[in-house]
């Protein structure tokens, strides 16, 4: 397993999560430091989509409309980890979450899903009203 998504749960609307996912094997160490890391989401009957991402280096980060000013993306080079803290959750979030990585896409690809090559096996937010 080259990603490992955790953190999913039940939780009310207004609640709050965070999610992590954590790299190993060949995406581990250094070379992970090097991946853009994203988060996307993919709810019953929908295509999956694009929540959250930080690009590598600096780690300038993305967020779909959605989920602007509720969710923040981070991510912990030493640990080989990527975050995503949900905050005042609606229903409409939930999902299947993903966590995904690549070394190769660029700043104006970070929301496409098909530039990432390597993914988790997600984690289940639910959001009740």
């Amino acid at each position: 397993v080259q990603l490992q998504a955790s953190g999913g749960g039940l939780v009310q609307a207004g609640g709050s999560l965070r999610l992590s996912c954590v790299a190993s094997g060949a995406l581990s160490g250094r070379t992970f430091n090097n991946y853009v890391r994203g988060w996307f989401r993919q709810a019953p009957g929908k295509e999956r989509e694009f929540v959250a991402a930080i690009f590598r280096g600096g780690g300038i980060t993305y967020y779909a409309d959605s989920v602007k000013g509720r969710f923040t993306v981070s991510k912990d080079n030493a640990k080989n980890a990527l975050y995503l803290q949900m905050d005042n959750l609606k229903p409409e979030d939930t999902a299947v979450y993903y966590c995904a990585a690549d070394a190769r896409i660029i700043m104006s690809s970070v929301k496409t899903l098909s530039q990432y090559d390597y993914w988790g096996q997600g984690t289940l937010v639910t959001v009740s009203s």
